[in-house]
């Protein structure tokens, strides 16, 4: 038993972009997470050569020239259908126009055009087969998709974030979701994820900069917490050895910090607390979301770019060191500290690199002698 693409059941059916293209797909997302990266360090007071210019682009960057380019990717790769691939073409050519200095309404544009191809491809994965899992899905692309109108109209980011943030939160569920039907079911537990994707809906609506849309979302964020502790096959997968333990790992770690946004967007509304702000964001995006993608970047990766990609006990050091970075922010906000915050933006990048350089360790020691627990996954189709 083992976690798998949440859309991999659907057929592969349709013509399909040349590997390369899906090759550049991704290294266009990589550019626009070390750019939003460069910003975020900017953000954190580094003093950087076009810090500034980058700095006010890092949340656009990160949400849709990064995150939303990956999804529309995968989504694209389960569906298999030609024009799916607008939705991470238009996104890449998002990330391309505000780093060339392009009025930042053309990148926008570019970004909301990336998502309503990802709602059309999401409506269709739907209709093919119409469950809560996939609804779930569907309504993140919409979220994806009124936030970047937003920003596209002009309203400040702390405004409409909730929206880029429903869109990662409801993704990753609906994706968890699909999974949780391999453990045992329980009565309520669609009906309490139901509920849980409506308060994420109106606090978004109302804003998290606002008393009760920060309610309401943390709300939603602590619903979403327990729904996943108490449903999720991570909980069996966890007890399990090798990647499989990792992944759960990955999941669980990544849950704590979604459910510490929640308290944090209650106790410290983020329109009276900027650290409230701060902490809440970091929490989603580097505590959870990012460690998402740890866990599933040795599923992901070979599915869409067709590479072989090895497990090894080594990638526990980046995972640890990435959710260090998340807690020395934490800390360090709570206490004034600048320096600390400084310190966490450069620890996050070394976690990232060395996911990185750790994972291609792990596959060249795989493909020549998989280690005693060790896998490696290939790359001819998704899992």
């Amino acid at each position: 038993m083992s976690d798998t693409s949440p859309t991999a059941t659907l057929p592969l059916v349709g013509a399909k972009p040349r590997l390369e293209l899906r090759l550049a797909f991704l290294a266009l997302g990589a550019l626009a997470l070390i750019a939003g990266l460069y910003g975020a360090l900017a953000r954190l007071g580094w003093t950087l050569p076009l810090g500034a210019s980058l700095a006010a682009l890092h949340g656009p960057l990160m949400i849709s020239g990064l995150f939303g380019t990956l999804i529309s990717l995968e989504r694209a790769v389960a569906l298999g259908r030609g024009w799916s691939y607008a939705a991470p073409a238009l996104s890449a050519l998002g990330t391309l126009l505000l780093l060339v200095g392009a009025p930042e309404a053309f990148g926008a544009g570019a970004y909301a055009a990336a998502a309503a191809v990802l709602a059309g491809a999401s409506l269709l994965i739907t209709l093919q087969q119409p469950a809560v899992f996939t609804g779930a899905l569907l309504f993140g692309a919409f979220a994806w998709l009124a936030g970047n109108v937003l920003w596209l109209m002009g309203q400040a980011v702390p405004d409409l974030v909730g929206w880029w943030l429903a869109f990662l939160v409801l993704t990753i569920a609906g994706e968890r979701l699909e999974l949780s039907r391999l453990m045992p079911q329980r009565r309520g537990s669609e009906a309490l994820f139901l509920f849980a994707i409506g308060l994420l809906a109106v606090g978004a609506q109302n804003g998290v900069m606002t008393g009760n849309g920060a309610i309401l979302f943390g709300l939603a964020l602590l619903v979403t917490t327990l729904w996943l502790l108490r449903h999720d096959i991570a909980l069996l997968n966890v007890r399990r050895t090798g990647q499989t333990r990792f992944m759960a790992a990955c999941m669980l770690a990544g849950y704590a910090w979604l459910g510490l946004a929640g308290l944090v967007l209650i106790v410290f509304p983020p329109g009276e607390s900027s650290f409230g702000y701060d902490l809440a964001l970091h929490a989603v995006l580097i505590g959870f979301v990012l460690s998402m993608v740890f866990g599933h970047a040795l599923i992901i990766l070979p599915a869409v770019a067709r590479l072989r990609l090895c497990y090894g006990p080594i990638l526990y050091l980046p995972l640890a060191l990435l959710h260090l970075s998340v807690a020395l922010r934490a800390g360090a906000g709570l206490a004034g500290w600048d320096a600390g915050r400084m310190a966490s933006g450069a620890l996050t990048l070394l976690a990232l690199a060395g996911f990185v350089a750790s994972l291609i360790k792990s596959s060249r020691n795989g493909r020549e002698a998989p280690p005693t627990g060790g896998s490696c996954q290939g790359g001819s189709r998704p899992h």
